[in-house]
């Protein structure tokens, strides 16, 4: 199983959405996590270590996971999705795009565990 990491600031929003959205896919295990001092889960190096690839919204987030946890990431996929923080939890907008954004990373997403 391929464990991926979302991780936008506050973990309430954004990385909650493409957790709930990508945990559908078979083969596919995800959590998510904020970089703010306030996030609902703050992101460690637990989640950092168990994590194959993380995927932030904001290029501030890879930055802060650069920053923090440098020596974690050494052979880790880390990817800016470049998704604005102007979105509520599983709007279909968000969905969309997180799906779109994420295609590139998933390659042929498999079917879903619903399916």
């Amino acid at each position: 199983m391929k464990r991926l990491l979302f991780v936008c600031a506050r973990n309430r929003l954004r990385s909650p959405t493409a957790e709930a959205v990508f945990a559908e896919i078979d083969g596919i295990g995800t959590s998510s996590a904020g970089t703010a001092p306030d996030a609902e889960y703050v992101i460690d190096l637990g989640i950092v270590e168990w994590a194959d690839a993380i995927f932030v919204m904001e290029a501030r987030q890879k930055k802060f996971l650069q920053t923090r946890f440098a020596n974690a990431l050494k052979g880790k996929t880390v990817v800016c999705l470049g998704v604005p923080d102007r979105y509520t939890y599983m709007q279909p907008e968000l969905v969309d795009l997180l799906r779109q954004k994420m295609a590139a990373y998933l390659g042929r997403a498999g079917s879903s565990k619903n399916s």
